[in-house]
């Protein structure tokens, strides 16, 4: 088997299934220059014949929908059940409403770089609506496009503008540009509803951060929102209450991608910063960050088949502070297919009982046409716990390590297998000597993150609000439903951009950038990506804080898997139960089949 064509995980070999690709019907690769990055939803419409899955694409100017056939039977590229090819506008994203999705009907949002926002039907290859029409509400990029969990109705759309609108399939955009009243205001965001004498379209607007809203993802149980802008800041809201429940920011650049754990524990984030970003939703923390791309991640997910815990004799509890927690997370209606199982947590919140064995497995692909696998354990969720086991298959680097006489030196190159390069500059020197915090000896089989400075939480891990810097909200997602409100008063939808907002300079930093050009001095340049003398300021205030850790204040995570798959950078990654799905600006989507799921392919 050409070494090309698979890859290999602790659970088994997973295998490029070259029958089951999928791509434009000539199969030519796409010239995807100037051309916004292919996107792939997947639903499942319950057909009784056991062949269900339906699987939507975007290439350049081009929209297709197939029956998607996965490990089962090899791919018929000259049968889409719907194509169609857009004039003046390209699509950008688009997403399946899971509740109302049957074998006859399905209902797919398409958004577009003009930023219209089409109600599609591909199986009875319907067009429903189109929102936006006349550019009144946005005229930027549609950069994300998601049916609110549970609604029928309801969905969310994200623009280049820094801006979200909340519509409601029902009502009409009107003929004229809304006019917002502020429902809503807080650290860099802002609410608005619309001023109107009866229903109409955005129900509600919000305005976050500088730059780019890039991605935005709902919780598994979709009470919160987590927000990836082009500022840097991850910003974690209750979407009821439009309440900021937290914020983190990127080592330098832009965040592209967000992603939460199944059990909405954790979110992960990549970006410009060429590095994965775990951060605490419960205690509002950045965990760990992981290396191995060269180039800025462009998408980041869990795989909810292999999270898991090994030793499942203890039932999955909450530590102590969950009670804001919505009492047990709960998923929501026809979100099967991405989160079809809880992730059961090690009873951490009982320091007398050994610890259960947690691994949540995620992946990353970037712009550097590779993609990652990455386990995080519990070695770093919880490092003043004993292990319950000796880990060996996540590498964790540390910063300092103890001398024969126990005196701490900062060293540069920590295992064999990472580049010194990594950890080089001022930037990344161990304060922990100078503060007087001893570091931990550990035996050279345990991983742990104890030997780093451990400066934001005590032993129990309390929340940060005290810290400098601290990035958690007090306020409790108990407040008052703005949509409701707004319902209510039939007014709807947020506040326009500012005027004196600013268009960001062209960025700095290079396709090919990788994490070894990072130092003191060059993270000091990096506050040139944006010409706002705000975000220069903020980037400064945030390194070194709990919005930013330095490098070396967590743990630094290796990947397992690291490979190359693709000729063009990866737009796309999707976990399902029985394989991973990437796809590349050439406009090809491969099928990775999971360990011992491969069958033999029938023909068409």
């Amino acid at each position: 088997m050409a070494d090309g064509l698979y890859f290999t995980t602790r659970e088994g070999v997973y295998k490029l299934l070259t029958h089951s690709e999928y791509s434009r019907p000539n199969r030519v690769p796409f010239n995807s220059q100037g051309s916004n990055p292919v996107k792939v939803s997947f639903v499942n419409v319950n057909d009784q014949s056991g062949n269900g899955d339906r699987i939507c694409f975007n290439v350049g100017r081009e929209l297709y929908f197939y029956i998607y056939k996965g490990v089962r039977k090899a791919a018929d590229l000259s049968k889409p059940v719907d194509k169609r090819i857009y004039k003046g506008t390209q699509p950008t994203c688009h997403d399946f409403n899971p509740l109302t999705a049957t074998a006859e009907s399905v209902s797919l949002l398409v958004g577009f770089s003009a930023g219209q926002v089409q109600l599609i039907d591909p199986i009875k290859k319907e067009t429903s609506k189109l929102f936006n029409e006349e550019r009144l509400i946005d005229k930027s990029r549609v950069t994300c496009v998601r049916w609110v969990p549970g609604s029928e109705s309801l969905f969310l759309v994200a623009h280049s503008s820094g801006s979200m609108y909340l519509y409601n399939v029902e009502n009409t955009c009107g003929t004229t540009a809304p006019h917002y009243q502020l429902l809503k205001q807080g650290d860099n965001f802002a609410v608005h509803t619309c001023k109107s004498k009866s229903a109409r379209n955005p129900l509600l607007r919000w305005t976050v951060g500088e730059g780019a809203l890039n991605e935005f993802a709902f919780s598994p149980d979709g009470k919160f929102l987590a927000c990836a802008s082009q500022d840097g800041f991850l910003r974690v809201f209750g979407f009821d209450a439009a309440e900021l429940h937290g914020t983190m920011k990127s080592y330098f650049g832009g965040l592209l991608c967000v992603c939460w754990s199944p059990d909405g524990r954790y979110i992960v984030a990549g970006g410009e910063d060429d590095l994965v970003t775990v951060w605490s939703f419960l205690d509002c923390r950045v965990i760990a960050r992981g290396h191995g791309h060269k180039s800025w991640v462009s998408v980041v997910a869990f795989d909810h088949c292999t999270t898991s815990v090994e030793d499942g004799e203890l039932p999955a509890e909450f530590s102590g502070s969950d009670e804001d927690f919505h009492e047990q997370i709960h998923f929501g209606a026809g979100r099967e297919r991405a989160n079809s199982s809880h992730s059961r947590l090690s009873k951490r919140n009982s320091t007398e009982s050994r610890p259960v064995s947690v691994t949540y497995r995620f992946g990353s692909v970037g712009q550097d046409t590779q993609l990652c696998l990455w386990d995080l354990t519990e070695d770093i969720l919880f490092p003043h716990l004993p292990l319950s086991r000796t880990r060996t298959h996540t590498n964790v680097m540390s910063a300092t390590s103890p001398t024969a006489t126990g005196q701490t030196v900062t060293t540069v190159s920590i295992t064999s297998t990472t580049n010194s390069s990594v950890t080089n500059g001022k930037d990344n020197v161990s304060d922990s000597s100078a503060s007087g915090n001893p570091t931990n000896a550990l035996p050279d089989p345990l991983p742990r993150s104890n030997s780093l400075p451990q400066a934001t939480n005590p032993a129990g891990g309390s929340t940060p609000n005290s810290h400098t810097g601290s990035s958690c909200s007090s306020s409790s997602s108990k407040g008052n439903s703005i949509i409701d409100s707004a319902f209510i008063a039939t007014k709807f939808a947020t506040l326009s951009l500012h005027d004196s907002r600013k268009e960001r300079n062209e960025k700095d930093h290079k396709r090919n950038h990788s994490m070894g050009h990072i130092s003191s001095k060059s993270s000091d340049k990096l506050n040139q990506l944006s010409s706002s003398r705000t975000v220069k300021a903020e980037a400064a205030k945030t390194l070194g804080t709990t919005l930013c850790p330095h490098m070396e204040e967590v743990p630094l995570l290796e990947p397992l898997v690291c490979k190359k798959i693709a000729h063009e950078r990866l737009t796309v990654l999707i976990f399902l139960e029985d394989c991973l799905v990437t796809a590349c600006q050439e406009g090809f989507i491969c099928t990775w089949a999971r360990p011992g799921k491969v069958v033999s392919l029938q023909a068409f």
